[in-house]
């Protein structure tokens, strides 16, 4: 740090500099030679003991990297975060304006690029002329002097060393001269001036002339003016003092001694000195938001940190990546994308209130890329009052929270191991309200579950169905899906999520029969991740957020890719799409929801209600949230009761609460979105695969057919029938529009022949038969005349018509 200011010098004082100038002076010689001389004749054993220390110390300092701030940017470059222990960017000295650089010479050396590292005239001219000005007003060291304090400084490990690089002793000063003239020696007085520059305190956080012209003027250093640079030349002696923040008036007398000393010494005109006091200091104070908690996405700047410091090529253990990440002056460019992140937030935030007792959480990643696009919380960073340091819609190794069960989005896994066995998505299944199954009938990848219990299971609206693939998924059947899971086994839908992004541990625990329920813990990020999978056709991508980090100088440190395989068949993929998107379409739970394009998704809720979930996509986003009781701990706790958004529920699911989210997010960012639409399954690769019938109605016969093709049905013509639709056009289909079949079934086109049928006239009434239906009333017999003849007998008859 930059020296202390002090009130004044008492004859002591002077007395006491004096001693040092003269043990400076009778050492200097034996520190550069680097020789140890007893000075017990001359100055007593205290001294031979320095001499004998400073012969002891290294011949050099090290100069390390100096600490720079990081800044953290979303995909298009631009900043979501600052990190750093010292706010600091190194500049070079070309870049730095030369009135600057007159400006701190002037007032802390002016003869630095005249003497070498210790400036005897200088220093006892600055002695007598602080003492006569009752004050400090010149600086006493050199500038080489201070930089060795500062950086011994900055280097200091623990108490201990901080206290050895400040203390007020000789052996500090003669340390401080030995490491000066090894600097002089070894580098140019330029390359000193620019570290000096680089590595000085000036006051509010800033650390360098850099981040001291962008912090107080929100210019550059090289665009310094003169009285701005007179203003900074002046805070290093005494950065507490003379901070133009908390002292202005303190700050503005300073920089006017700094344009007096320059007037003095010819470096300025006087006229232009006077000119220069007379302004005021013209701040525009540039905050610099330290840390993730005053960033736009809190919790994406946590992960991208966390992450990061499980990135072994930053060094050898979390903490050396750390302090890179910290000062290492990076720039680490990431996968955000703004738009979508406010689109989150504002989606969270609006439906859950940052309050104790419930949390609010949602990742979006990129299909086939990985990248993670957005992560949202209701709750922000911090440990105040509705605030939490614990990243809910991540990892734990990457949060620290335990997460929460999802319910029934694990069906969609099910799901996919059931097509990928071949099952067809016709294949129909009984599955009454209540029924009870054998624990032991499930198998596992280690043999059948090892359980004699019969457990009991319902469904969630407690009704009896008899359903198939699609109408079983759509509908989240609780006893469909634990006999579809009895067909498929556990060891296979279980694998499938852990290769698709969700980081299951404990196979004992959780390769269950309940394991289609959502009972293993998961986070809205490994869900996001494991169904962008199926959005990208089977290709699965581990989450990415991190695209590249370059060095303060702009070289390209590292670039990180995306990590993809091939997880799944993409006719598998394709199907388990085609079966989600009823869940978003009209009749499904989540059709409020729909964005504006095709998109597919899952609801969840898990037991006791903890939790309740939507995962949902497009073809090119995916997106999963939680919305969860949590207790002080942040461990799960039941929703029930609690008040989300201003509204308390005491049933809620996954469609009411969480769906909600993902469709206000989805419909803010859609418009954005390419209009992709899913690949339709074909029957040739997927059994039983089940397709809506286009309605053809008004085209020609080749249009139709080729569009019933093109959707996979054979095509069969019914003929002309009567009707005033332009001859050659189709009037009807069998099966009719959007009925839903499978792909290769024979639809029926109905061609109109462009005459309607004449309207039937009506039948006159016969006054002794029949109706005109065959019903005769009359005396004797009566001859109906209608469709048949009508025998009457009696009072009438009733045709036979």
């Amino acid at each position: 740090m930059a020296r202390s200011r002090t009130d004044g010098l008492p004859a002591s004082k002077v007395i006491s500099h004096l001693g040092v100038m003269l043990l400076v002076s009778a050492v200097l010689g034996v520190v550069v030679s680097g020789l140890a001389i007893p000075f017990a004749g001359v100055l007593g054993f205290a001294a031979r003991n320095v001499s004998e220390s400073i012969d002891e110390l290294p011949q050099e300092l090290e100069t390390d990297l100096l600490p720079q701030r990081t800044e953290i940017l979303d995909s298009n470059g631009d900043q979501i975060a600052t990190i750093y222990d010292q706010n600091r960017v190194v500049v070079p000295l070309r870049q730095i304006s030369r009135i600057m650089v007159k400006a701190i010479v002037s007032i802390e050396d002016y003869r630095f690029y005249q003497h070498g590292a210790l400036d005897v005239k200088g220093t006892l001219r600055a002695l007598f002329t602080n003492q006569a000005a009752n004050g400090v007003v010149q600086g006493g060291s050199s500038i080489t002097q201070q930089l060795v304090k500062l950086t011994l400084l900055d280097q200091a490990k623990g108490k201990k060393e901080r206290a050895a690089a400040t203390e007020d002793s000789y052996a500090r000063k003669l340390r401080e001269l030995r490491y000066a003239i090894a600097l002089e020696k070894k580098h140019s007085k330029d390359w000193i001036l620019e570290r000096y520059l680089n590595t000085a305190y000036f006051g509010d956080g800033a650390y360098g002339i850099q981040a001291a012209a962008q912090h107080y003027f929100n210019v550059n250093a090289r665009d310094l003016n003169l009285k701005q640079s007179a203003m900074l030349a002046g805070i290093v002696q005494s950065p507490g003092a003379f901070d133009p923040t908390e002292n202005p008036d303190r700050s503005r007398e300073r920089r006017n001694v700094v344009l007096e000393r320059m007037a003095e010494l010819s470096v300025i005109s006087q006229r232009s000195a006077d000119r220069a006091e007379s302004l005021g200091l013209g701040l525009d104070i540039q905050q610099k938001a330290r840390g993730c908690v005053n960033s736009t996405a809190q919790f994406f700047c946590e992960y991208v940190i966390e992450w990061l410091k499980q990135d072994p090529a930053l060094g050898d253990t979390r903490r050396e990546r750390w302090q890179l990440i910290e000062n290492g002056g990076l720039t680490i460019t990431t996968s955000l994308d703004l738009q979508m992140q406010n689109a989150a937030n504002t989606a969270v935030t609006s439906h859950v209130f940052p309050q104790e007792g419930v949390i609010g959480a949602m990742a979006m990643v990129e299909p086939g890329t990985g990248e993670v696009k957005a992560l949202a919380q209701s709750r922000p960073l911090g440990n105040g009052p509705g605030e939490t340091f614990l990243n809910y819609s991540v990892p734990k190794e990457y949060g620290k929270a335990n997460g929460f069960q999802p319910g029934s989005t694990f069906k969609t896994f099910i799901l996919a191991a059931a097509i990928n066995q071949g099952i067809p998505l016709t294949t129909t299944i009984p599955s009454p309200a209540y029924k009870s199954f054998d624990l032991g009938d499930y198998k596992t990848c280690d043999g059948y579950y090892q359980s004699s219990e019969i457990h009991e299971f319902s469904n969630f609206d407690y009704a009896n169905h008899s359903v198939n693939l699609y109408t079983g998924t759509q509908g989240s059947v609780n006893t469909f899906f634990l006999e579809l899971e009895k067909r498929t086994g556990l060891c296979e839908p279980y694998t499938l999520v852990r290769r698709l992004g969700v980081h299951l541990t404990d196979p004992r625990h959780e390769m269950v029969p309940s394991f289609t329920l959502g009972i293993a813990d998961t986070s809205p990020l490994e869900l996001a991740e494991a169904y962008a999978t199926f959005a990208a056709r089977g290709k699965h991508c581990d989450s990415l957020p991190v695209l590249k980090i370059e060095d303060s100088q702009g070289n390209l440190l590292k670039k990180y890719d995306s990590k993809c395989t091939q997880e799944l068949p993409s006719p598998v993929a394709d199907a388990v799409n085609d079966v989600l998107r009823g869940v978003i379409e009209p009749g499904g739970f989540a059709s409020a929801q729909y964005p504006g394009q095709e998109a597919a998704g899952k609801t969840g809720t898990s037991t006791a209600n903890k939790s309740v979930w939507f995962a949902g996509y497009t073809p090119n986003l995916a997106a999963a949230v939680a919305v969860a009781g949590v207790n002080k701990l942040g461990d799960p706790e039941s929703l029930d009761g609690k008040t989300i958004g201003g509204v308390t529920y005491y049933s809620t699911s996954g469609s009411a609460t969480a769906a909600p989210i993902w469709g206000d997010a989805f419909r803010a960012i859609a418009p954005g979105l390419p209009d992709e639409t899913f690949v339709p399954p074909s029957s040739e690769d997927i059994a039983g695969v089940l397709v809506p019938v286009p309605d053809v109605t008004g085209l020609s016969i080749d249009a139709a057919t080729a569009t019933l093709e093109d959707a996979g049905f054979g095509v069969s013509n019914g003929g002309f029938v009567d009707s005033g639709a332009p001859r050659g056009t189709v009037i009807r289909t069998s099966p009719a529009p959007y009925a839903m079949f499978g792909s290769g079934d024979t639809v029926t086109i109905y061609v109109s022949d462009g005459s309607p049928k004449p309207p039937k006239k009506p039948d006159k009434p016969d006054r002794n038969g029949g109706d005109g239906n065959g019903n005769g009333n009359g005396n004797g017999n009566g001859n109906g005349n209608g469709n048949g003849n009508g025998n009457g007998n009696g009072n009438g008859g009733r045709g036979n018509g």
